[in-house]
């Protein structure tokens, strides 16, 4: 049966924002009217500007509730959260102010108490919903809340779909699998058939039935769908074909015949516009401030390697699998220029290096074709600066997939979602981790980004960026 936890939840954000709202107007007011000395538009008793306030904000609240603020979908990522309490609090002190302008008494005693308002509402429901995510994740580690999962199919969707569910801090529990026995999952009760499963689970313990492979018998697959909607049992069901059902999907009449269609990518229409809008914006912006430090640089190359170019050329690849070139400020020795890793360490005479190059995800703390200044520029990442004349030519964006050479990306089997998309100067794949993850998990990162793309996300990812080279954090 339905687990009432995410409801509970939902009403809790409800009535904390509501209270997190009030007690950011009563403290807009007190430090405006209470401790500012400068005049007011109007003297308005505090009982009465809180009696109005009372009655205005639970339409802020309904505001929240619209632009999906108490949704599954965003109360679970962190990050588009944070993006909609922005929105939401852009729209409700509108709201307030619209409401302000309408009456016949005026509801702010200054026009600051407005800012304030604004500021500290903002402030203040980002700490109440952290907390609350906070104080949510420790019930889930008592098992407070969390949702029973029956998992239908056990083979490799399965068993990862029960490893991400393998600690109730999540806030799901696998409590029993309808399938063969398994030797990856020997605590978690198996069952030969739903009947079984039904008969020795208690149907209340069942909050959701996730199914993972499809009988080869059709009615069977209808049984467990109609189970789970006769006994209102949430239900999911996750296709082998994961590329199938990825990226941006569409129900829609095709001659008047219902139909699926998956977009190979959420960045289209005028997602592509806006985006290449504010490549040109922002990428001028930052190529102005990095000037001069891609003057120093060269600078600095030209004296320690004169006989050396100071820019490093190579051709990559970019959207529909068209080649273009890099522009990077050489942090390597010119000779192996146009060479393969495996090749270089081969002209080295160590060969056995590119295995542990490869190995420790594309990267060596010593590497012996990286100059000293080289790696400095590595660390610092200001041998990518030159990249923004590639964004402001357009052929790559500030955020996308890492622009790879034709050999590496030929060996990837899902290259072509990551060619239906500009590359970028910087990626999801480089803010989570850089080198402290593999070429594979990297690739997966870079095809999730473009099959899940929003503006939101890439100012994310521009974000953490910042943050990751200025803190050194997986710097090569």
């Amino acid at each position: 049966m339905r687990n009432n936890a995410s409801l509970i939840y939902r009403i809790a954000l409800v009535l904390g924002d509501f209270l997190a709202l009030v007690g950011a107007f009563s403290v807009a007011y007190t430090i405006r009217v209470k401790h500012d000395p400068r005049p007011l538009i109007q003297q308005i008793p505090a009982e009465t500007y809180l009696l109005s306030i009372l009655l205005v904000l639970p339409l802020w609240v309904i505001i929240h509730g619209a632009i999906g603020l108490y949704s599954r979908s965003v109360i679970e990522n962190r990050f588009s959260e944070l993006g909609k309490l922005v929105l939401g609090s852009l729209l409700g002190i509108l709201a307030v102010v619209g409401y302000d302008f309408v009456i016949n008494n005026k509801l702010f005693p200054a026009r600051l108490v407005v800012v304030y308002a604004f500021l500290l509402g903002f402030g203040f429901l980002v700490v109440f919903r952290t907390l609350a995510r906070k104080i949510r994740s420790i019930l889930f580690s008592y098992g407070i809340g969390v949702t029973n999962l029956l998992i239908v199919g056990n083979g490799k969707s399965g068993r990862s779909v029960i490893n991400q569910f393998a600690d109730t801090a999540t806030g799901y529990r696998v409590i029993g699998i309808v399938g063969e026995p398994s030797k990856y999952f020997p605590d978690i009760p198996v069952f030969d058939n739903l009947d079984q499963a039904r008969k020795k689970l208690r149907l209340a313990n069942i909050h959701s039935i996730i199914q993972t492979s499809l009988y080869r018998d059709e009615a069977k697959n209808t049984d467990v769908l109609t189970f789970a909607q006769e006994n209102h049992i949430e239900f999911r069901f996750l296709p082998a074909n994961s590329e199938l059902y990825s990226g941006n999907i569409e129900v829609e009449l095709f001659r008047e015949i219902p139909a699926i269609t998956v977009h190979q990518t959420a960045l289209i229409g005028w997602g592509r516009i806006v985006k290449r809008i504010f490549d040109i914006i922002f990428g001028a912006i930052f190529l102005i401030i990095a000037l001069p430090f891609i003057l120093l640089s060269a600078i600095l190359l030209k004296i320690t390697s004169p006989r050396e170019k100071i820019f490093f050329t190579q051709i990559r690849l970019t959207q529909f699998n068209q080649p273009f070139t890099v522009y990077k400020l050489r942090s390597q020795s010119q000779k192996f220029d146009g060479t393969t890793p495996e090749e270089a360490f081969k002209l080295l005479g160590k060969p056995e290096l590119a295995r542990k190059y490869r190995e420790n995800g594309d990267y060596l703390p010593h590497d012996p074709r990286v100059s000293v200044v080289g790696r400095f520029l590595r660390r610092t990442s200001l041998d990518e600066l030159p990249q923004l004349f590639n964004v402001l030519k357009g052929d790559i964006s500030l955020v996308g997939p890492r622009a790879l050479v034709p050999q590496e990306l030929e060996k990837y089997r899902q290259k072509h979602h990551i060619l239906s998309v500009k590359s970028g100067m910087t990626g999801l794949a480089q803010v989570s981790g850089r080198l402290n993850i593999s070429f594979e998990e990297r690739r997966k990162l870079d095809v999730y980004y473009v099959q899940n793309w929003s503006f939101w996300l890439d100012i994310v990812i521009l974000l953490r960026t910042l943050r990751t080279v200025l803190s050194g954090k997986g710097a090569k």
